[in-house]
């Protein structure tokens, strides 16, 4: 059988269309297209079902909300069709997180709104691709915040996280972690940050996993083979690692869900959106990821 996968389009402002479009020719997989109802409807072919969740009427005053608020819908009704028992994954286009936030979802963004409507206890946010794989340890906050909260326990309950979703979901069966520091030479010795020795290096031995490891050396490593996979202090070091790495084919994975969720490595683009220059490799991927994982939950992998 084949795997069932519930495709929500995005903001109907940005490039979900498009390269949800682009990329359900040719997909190994029976596909549910969720969101705005006139855009599904469009979609619908073949094994490709449609499941609208209200019309776009194209913008106007409240464009921002009324965007947000089927973005959020369309998430919404995927968790729902998971629920039913119509989909075994989930694969969200690009949102924009003003506009879910002016519709009312008060979350930095899809990750933690599945977290809520799953009933998850804890996710971790990964980046994947065949060069690398990268874990957020924090996500979008600002840097400030997002220091204040790399405490052991939190890099303890991600490491954790990220262990069982690569036994579980990527067939790794020994995973190899490394732990990027926080601060230049992972600190050197105290001279530029005591995090490391405080916080990091515990958390990474309670784990068994290598580091705290300077983060101008452990992304190559990882690159190199060394590690499965690596887990990133805050979000612009981890992100920009992956986006240099594999910009266009890397997959956001969320980790620790009980449904797999994949979406790609991009936003909204709304710059782009509707000239028809916008690329699908990565919502390709996402699609392709997302059956992978899939079959191997299955057992068929």
């Amino acid at each position: 059988m084949l795997p069932r996968l519930a495709v929500t389009v995005g903001d109907p402002r940005g490039i979900g269309q498009e390269v949800v479009a682009a990329s359900l020719p040719g997909a190994a997989a029976e596909i549910t297209v969720v969101g705005p109802d006139d855009v599904v409807a469009a979609l619908e072919q073949g094994t490709v079902r449609a499941a609208g969740v209200g019309r776009w009427d194209g913008g106007g005053p409240d464009a921002l909300e009324q965007a947000g608020r089927l973005t959020g819908r369309a998430v919404e009704e995927a968790v729902r069709l998971w629920r039913d028992g119509k989909v075994d994954a989930i694969v969200t286009g690009p949102g924009d997180k003003r506009a879910l936030n002016a519709a009312g979802y008060r979350f930095p963004g899809h990750t933690e709104l599945l977290r809520d409507l799953t009933g998850a206890r804890q996710v971790a946010m990964m980046l994947a691709s065949d060069r690398l794989r990268v874990v957020l340890v924090t996500t979008h906050l600002a840097l400030r915040e997002a220091i204040a909260i790399v405490t052991r326990e939190r890099i303890v309950a991600i490491g954790q996280v990220t262990l069982r979703g690569l036994r579980e979901w990527f067939g790794v069966a020994e995973p190899r972690l490394a732990l990027c520091a926080l601060n230049p030479h992972a600190g050197e010795g105290g001279l530029f940050g005591h995090e490391e020795e405080r916080t990091l290096r515990p958390a990474a031995a309670e784990l068994g996993i290598a580091g705290p490891l300077p983060a101008d050396t452990v992304f190559v490593r990882a690159m190199k083979g060394e590690f499965d996979a690596v887990l990133a202090p805050y979000h612009d070091i981890g992100m920009a690692a992956i986006k240099v790495a594999s910009f266009g084919h890397a997959v956001n994975v969320t980790l620790g869900l009980p449904v797999p969720r994949t979406s790609p490595d991009h936003g909204t683009a709304l710059d782009i959106a509707g000239k028809g220059v916008a690329d699908p490799s990565s919502m390709k991927e996402a699609i392709k990821v997302a059956g992978e994982i899939v079959r191997r939950v299955r057992g068929e992998a």
